[in-house]
Formats: C-alpha cells, sequence, structure tokens
C-alpha cells in the first residue's frame, strides 16, 4: 500500500513556531494553524491574565464548541431534506 505525500510545514501560532506534517494541502493547514491562531488571541484579549497553556485549552474549548453547533445544524438540516425528499 502507497502511503500519501506528506507536506510539511512551519507555522506560527500565538508566537511560537509549529512544524506541522499531514496530508492537506499547505494553505489549508496553514488557514488551520490561523484559526487556532485567532482563537487563542481572542481568548488572550478577554483573559490577560491566563497563561499560555489555559489560552489553548479555552481556544480548543470553544473550537470544539463551534464544531459541535454546526454538527448539530448540519443534521437538522439533513433531516429536513430527508422530509423534503421523502
Amino acid at each position: 500500500m502507497e502511503e500519501e505525500q506528506k507536506t510539511r510545514i512551519a507555522v506560527e501560532i500565538y508566537g511560537q513556531t509549529y512544524k506541522m506534517v499531514g496530508t492537506e494541502k499547505s494553505s489549508y493547514m496553514r488557514q488551520v494553524a490561523s484559526i487556532v491562531d485567532d482563537k487563542m488571541r481572542a481568548v488572550s484579549e478577554r483573559n490577560p491574565s491566563l497563561d499560555t497553556a489555559k489560552i489553548a485549552v479555552l481556544a480548543a474549548v470553544n473550537c470544539v464548541h463551534d464544531y459541535l453547533k454546526l454538527k448539530e445544524q448540519n443534521e437538522q438540516m439533513e433531516e429536513e431534506l430527508k422530509k423534503l425528499k421523502g
């Protein structure tokens, strides 16, 4: 079985450089890093006394919250579509 081509890039998130490796395009990986950076900066602006680890955890919580809301909306739309088709 042939292994997928790996993309390796360096990204900056909240002032730190990270090496990312994945099978996605580098532009997609940079977009992901940019969103994480934006979330961390937004948390930091609202809570300037927090350390980086707590900022990262709260940013992750916010990302999962956003994901679950979108997943719920998608499931509701799929149910509506089934009703319209059936």
